[in-house]
């Protein structure tokens, strides 16, 4: 039996009429009687009772029917869904994205991926560092990641979404929290919360810190950037983010300027080995969502660091 013999025989069982029927398939009813002839040899049992005006479905027939447009509807479906996943247009993707950029540039991702590919299914993983998403690349549970370079592990390849300065999170009943750009070294007597050691922006805020004539006197190490806001709102010290943080508005956070601030880069990067259609789609949504972000281009004020947020 084939899909085209049950295409021929549903028609014929819904019209009750050879004519009509092949009218509505576009063929000549000698042909398609003669189909109809042969799938009822083949399955072995009559499925019509004809007569000289119309055709009556037997009880084999309509069991062919109720099964049969269900194969049908599957089999279009299947061809649909395999042409979409041929165009990069449906298929499962798992996403990492750093602390900041959870909060930032994930929201815009997520709904322009939904609107250009409605068959894409996308497992997000927020609040990671760098170390762990290119881990997550190289082992496969990660397909892409967001994520602050440089990036130490072979094998992956990435592209700069944009470059953005750091801004200070401050307690909201802070004396600096005046809403004017803060100097660096009016932070040197502050308790600093920061992100674990391997990061970017760990490293950044010490080596701003110093240039600026202090050792940071860093009391808080977390690795959530929620929860370090939340410590921030509760009074136990500040810290230093990227500035796309500001979409996440926290009561008891206020978030200032620094005066000549460095800027870290954003990036997505992937298995340089990965060719997916889907992933090459994915990516460039990624790009067009992140252009309203600042544009990547040299900083003379970038600390350079390694490992990420």
């Amino acid at each position: 039996m084939e899909i085209r013999q049950l295409n021929y025989f549903i028609a014929v069982a819904e019209e009750r009429h050879f004519g009509r029927a092949a009218k509505r398939l576009h063929m000549a009813q000698p042909p398609l009687s003669q189909q109809i002839r042969q799938l009822e040899e083949q399955l072995g049992v009559r499925l019509l009772n004809r007569t000289t005006r119309r055709v009556e479905l037997t009880a084999a027939g309509q069991e062919l029917l109720d099964r049969g447009r269900q194969i049908v509807n599957a089999v279009g479906t299947l061809r649909a869904d395999v042409y979409q996943v041929g165009q990069g247009a449906a298929g499962v993707l798992r996403v990492g994205f750093s602390g900041s950029a959870t909060y930032g540039v994930m929201p815009s991702i997520v709904r322009s991926a939904k609107q250009a590919l409605p068959g894409l299914s996308l497992h997000m993983h927020g609040e990671m560092l760098t170390p762990a998403m290119e881990n997550g690349l190289r082992d496969g549970t990660l397909d892409v990641a967001l994520l602050r370079p440089p990036i130490a592990a072979p094998g992956i390849d990435f592209r700069v979404l944009s470059r953005e300065p750091l801004i200070v999170a401050l307690p909201a009943f802070s004396a600096l929290a005046a809403g004017r750009p803060v100097a660096m070294h009016e932070l040197q007597d502050q308790d600093f919360i920061a992100y674990p050691p391997d990061s970017v922006l760990h490293r950044t805020t010490v080596s701003i810190c110093r240039q600026a004539g202090f050792q940071p006197r860093i009391t808080q190490v977390l690795s959530e950037t929620s929860m370090m806001l939340s410590y921030v709102a509760a009074g136990g010290g500040v810290a230093l983010m990227p500035a796309s943080i500001r979409a996440l508005q926290l009561e008891g956070v206020v978030y200032c300027d620094i005066e000549k601030a460095p800027e870290v880069e954003l990036a997505v990067a992937w298995r340089s080995e990965d060719r997916s259609a889907l992933l090459q789609s994915f990516l460039d949504i990624v790009v067009a969502a992140t252009t309203s972000l600042t544009p990547p281009r040299p900083s003379a004020t970038a600390v350079q660091a390694t490992n990420s947020e």
